[in-house]
């Protein structure tokens, strides 16, 4: 037992450690992660809420804890790698006064990589109770564009990564129904950047103190002594950059029911209640020409801070599943998930300090309006999954999946951050068991293959509804979206 137990702290101590050093990656079903577990990606998921194989139905319905015996612990990882870029025929841009833009790049590939640890465990109390917890990335997206991107003044890096604490009950009633409750604990931590255009402020304030509303209300030799100014002061500080990162605490719940309507047939369900992250920290601007501050001997570049808020909406999902096993041999998966992603509306940073910070000193955002704005008006999604496993011998089985995964994104507000588009998931996967040792090892591989290129039309729009754009700053491209993953898990029953 002592061996045991050691194990299982390393693995906890894995799965939480791993969980907050990887970096997350982009484009997965929204900022969602599929990638949980290796012995249900190897079916792409299919009928997860009705197929408890071992300790990750903490996650995937916690009412399935109740057809598990005495202490079950499932661990592992999975290797996502997304390929995205921007095809640079087609890559176009223009600054915030309408001309060509100066920096061409496609921006290279902005995913790179990533490790998602996870670790579950349950615990039988009674014929009628059984406890659990898990630690998982549920969330997570990541960026980075090279520094001649094309489309720098609207995005550079992205980041979220989310890791969660899940403890878990459930109950039955000893006739094929169970019930589970789970709370899910969730640390989130997150980075915005990107390049500042200073042609917008300079011509604004200028238009300001000549007294005019608007650039073609002045004389034609003015507005070109004013657009001289700007590209000049442009061109002197090229790198201001805009640097906000925070991180917050966020709960939400997951009720599942599971019921076996006979020997080979069962039903799951489970639904999960939306948040929100108030993700607080520090937003930065650095390299910003102290001539533009308006204080008398303040001259060259300078860096302004202040404490931001970036509010970031965690949708409600519904899932349903059906197992149903047609002989010894092979057992049939499906089902589906509907995921109210038209809770992320919009991406902003708000001041922390009431509008008095250095920041929105100089942005001087309207009252109750962020300092800065992207629109997002994401859609309600489903995802559809079709799997199955063969048993080939008492060692060995073999596993399918076919998924089709909507992208939330609004296509008409597709942007460089988050370059998205319908995906179709294809899975295999293996499992052995050791009966002698009781451990069991799922390792599965999958590939996304994306509907179509992603259209990316980015903008920036007014906070004020409707949404319109609030600069000529634009980027457009379309991208190439390829993806493929890899997992591994270790199961045992105690």
């Amino acid at each position: 037992m002592h061996k045991n137990t050691n194990a299982l702290v390393k693995a906890i101590r894995f799965a939480t450690l791993a969980a907050v050093a990887a970096p997350a990656s982009v484009m997965a079903g929204g900022f969602s992660l599929n990638e949980q577990s290796a012995s249900q990606m190897g079916v792409a998921n299919a009928g997860a809420a009705a197929n408890p194989e071992n300790a990750t139905t903490v996650l995937f319905n916690p009412a399935g804890m109740s057809q598990l015996s005495g202490t079950n612990i499932s661990f592992g990882a999975a290797v996502l790698d997304i390929d995205a870029e921007a095809k640079s025929s087609t890559v176009q841009s223009t600054d915030a006064l309408g001309q060509p833009g100066a920096y061409t790049g496609n921006g290279g590939d902005i995913a790179d990589p990533a490790v998602l640890p996870n670790f579950y465990l349950t615990h039988e109390i009674n014929d009628s109770i059984d406890v659990g917890f898990g630690i998982h990335a549920p969330y997570g997206l990541a960026a980075d564009y090279e520094n001649d991107f094309a489309g720098r003044y609207l995005a550079d890096k992205t980041e979220l990564t989310v890791i969660s604490f899940s403890p878990s009950i459930a109950v039955n009633n000893g006739k094929g129904l169970s019930m589970g409750v789970g709370i899910n604990v969730m640390y989130g931590e997150g980075r915005l950047t990107k390049y500042q255009d200073l042609r917008g402020a300079v011509v604004r304030g200028s238009v300001q103190a000549a007294g005019a509303t608007s650039l073609d209300r002045l004389p034609a030799a003015a507005q070109q002594q004013i657009l001289a100014q700007a590209n000049g002061l442009a061109a002197q500080y090229p790198d201001t950059y805009s640097d906000v990162e925070g991180d917050d605490i966020a709960i939400n719940f997951r009720v599942g029911f599971l019921y076996e309507l006979s020997e080979a047939t069962q039903f799951g369900l489970t639904a999960q209640t939306g948040t929100e992250f108030e993700l607080e920290g520090d937003l930065e601007i650095s390299q910003f020409p102290g001539e533009l501050l308006g204080i008398p001997g303040v001259t060259g570049p300078q860096t302004l801070t202040e404490k931001a808020e970036v509010p970031l909406a965690i949708p409600e999902s519904l899932t349903v599943g059906v197992r149903h096993q047609l002989n010894p041999e092979f057992t049939l998966l499906a089902g589906a998930t509907y995921s109210r992603w038209s809770r992320f509306e919009e991406l902003d940073v708000y001041s922390a300090e009431g509008g008095a910070g250095q920041v929105s000193q100089v942005i001087q955002p309207a009252a109750g309006d962020p300092i800065t704005h992207v629109t997002e008006k994401w859609n309600n999604t489903w995802q559809f999954n079709l799997g199955g496993i063969w048993q080939a011998n008492e060692a060995w089985a073999f596993k399918a999946g076919y998924a089709f995964d909507e992208s939330p994104v609004n296509e008409n507000f597709v942007t460089a951050r988050i370059p998205s588009e319908d995906r179709h998931w294809l899975t295999l996967g293996t499992q052995w068991k050791d009966a002698q040792s009781g451990w069991t090892v799922d390792a599965a591989i999958g590939t996304l293959i994306f509907a179509d290129d992603a259209n990316v039309d980015d903008r920036e729009y007014s906070h004020q509804q409707p949404a319109v754009p609030s600069s000529k700053t634009n980027y457009k491209a379309e991208y190439d979206l390829s993806a493929w993953s890899a997992a591994i898990e270790f199961s045992k029953a105690f």
